[in-house]
């Protein structure tokens, strides 16, 4: 079951949602807010998977509020307003819904959502993950991965002979994909895949003509774990 809320200062429009989720099975609307801030002291709270999120409300803008989130849900942006699509395909939304919208297009939404939440299960024991980069998902083999890069908001996936692909989530999003997949965060802005490390020298990892600096508050951690691996 998808947990999900909505965020809209209209009450009509948060009633519209709450109808439409009563016929689509899979989707629990758990909360709504017609307040933006209780929307994001919520968020703040409890884990959300699928946020219907307005863009244009008075406290907070969609967007920045989007932004300011501590977990990595989910967001199906909407708005009166066409213009602030693109806004939203910025932050790589899974999608957003003009209003008036029917429920066929809210449907299409949820199917999305449902699609996005299926790959994310499955990819824990496939051996490739699914990450939303350039408007669509895209398909990962995990084996192919040298190393990933944070870059502000965005993460940069360095991925061997194709090309880098940049997604906006988290490091810890993107660790929580690869967990038990041989992934190690040595530095602030990096994450490397153990198996492909070629040599360790002067606090540097070297994965093929990658030069990836170990962060002094995980360098215990990486001699602890090649201490072991050799002992």
């Amino acid at each position: 079951m998808i947990k999900a809320i909505a965020i809209d200062d209209e009450p009509i429009a948060l009633r519209v949602i709450e109808h439409f989720c009563q016929d689509i099975e899979g989707i629990d609307l758990e909360k709504t807010f017609n307040n933006a801030q209780d929307g994001l002291n919520y968020l703040n709270s409890y884990p959300t998977d699928l946020i219907f999120l307005d863009i244009d409300m008075p406290q907070i803008n969609g967007v920045d509020l989007y932004k300011q989130l501590k977990q990595d849900s989910v967001v199906v942006f909407i708005t009166a307003h066409s213009d602030y699509a693109v806004q939203g395909f910025d932050l790589n939304a899974l999608d957003y819904l003009l209003k008036p919208f029917t429920f066929e297009r809210f449907k299409k939404a949820t199917d999305k959502a449902k699609e996005y939440f299926s790959q994310f299960s499955l990819q824990k024991t496939s051996g490739h993950i699914f990450v939303r980069a350039d408007y669509s998902l895209q398909k990962i083999i995990v084996d192919d991965i040298l190393f990933i890069e944070a870059l502000d908001d965005y993460l940069k996936i360095h991925i061997e002979g194709q090309k880098t692909i940049v997604a906006r989530m988290t490091m810890k999003a993107i660790l929580e994909k690869l967990a038990h997949s041989g992934f190690m965060r040595v530095h602030r802005s990096y994450i490397v895949p153990v198996k492909k490390i070629e040599s360790l020298r002067n606090k540097t990892i070297i994965i093929k003509e990658a030069l990836i600096p170990i962060g002094n508050s995980y360098e215990a951690e990486i001699s602890k774990y090649f201490k072991d691996k050799s002992s």
